[in-house]
């Protein structure tokens, strides 16, 4: 299956199929330089997802030539590890977020009240908290949720962050239903699927 954003594309081969990752690699080369364009091989990467619940001992595949295999990949934004983890975005975001609480710091000694400096919390940190969690908190273990809680507790007790927010559990499910109820009321959703009635000229 192939998966284009914009200029990222992305590959995915099932295990059943992992034969035939040199002949897709041809075909989107291939299909690059019919449409003059052309395949950047020192920036493309290769990621293999393994369930390391599994007890028996997995063989992976030989890398393929030219191609870097990694243990993490950033898609649109979100990382990921071969064990499909979230822990690096969780990480990363945590200390990101932690470094930008300086600059609140330094509205707070300047004059900042305490309302304003919530309505920045939640519309700077809280707002790369949420983003795109529908997508990645399924695979949030229960120590990266501890962790982005201590975050938004910490902030709680310096006054960044309202008392009266709701848990960040609370929050992500809120951000997964309204990207439900999206879904449910775009009109044009139907005929993105559907096939076109005409061949283009």
């Amino acid at each position: 299956m192939l998966y284009k954003y914009a200029d990222d594309t992305y590959l995915t081969v099932l295990a059943v199929n992992v034969n035939t990752r040199s002949d897709e690699l041809q075909h989107i080369t291939d299909w690059a330089t019919t449409n003059n364009l052309s395949l950047n091989l020192s920036k493309s990467e290769e990621i293999v997802f393994v369930d390391k619940r599994r007890k028996h001992k997995i063989d992976l595949p030989r890398t393929l030539e030219g191609l870097k295999r990694v243990q993490s990949i950033k898609i649109l934004g979100i990382a990921l590890t071969n064990s499909l983890s979230v822990t690096p975005r969780i990480q990363h975001l945590v200390m990101s977020n932690a470094q930008f609480l300086y600059a609140l710091t330094i509205l707070r000694a300047h004059g900042l009240c305490d309302k304003a400096l919530q309505a920045v919390f939640r519309s700077v940190v809280l707002a790369r908290l949420l983003y795109t969690s529908p997508a990645w908190l399924g695979f949030a273990g229960t120590q990266d949720r501890q962790k982005v809680r201590g975050f938004l507790r910490r902030n709680v007790r310096v006054g960044f962050c309202s008392p009266d927010l709701s848990s960040f559990n609370e929050l992500c499910t809120q951000a997964d239903q309204n990207m439900f109820s999206k879904v449910l009321t775009f009109k044009q959703h139907g005929s993105c699927l559907a096939p076109p009635t005409h061949a283009c000229p």
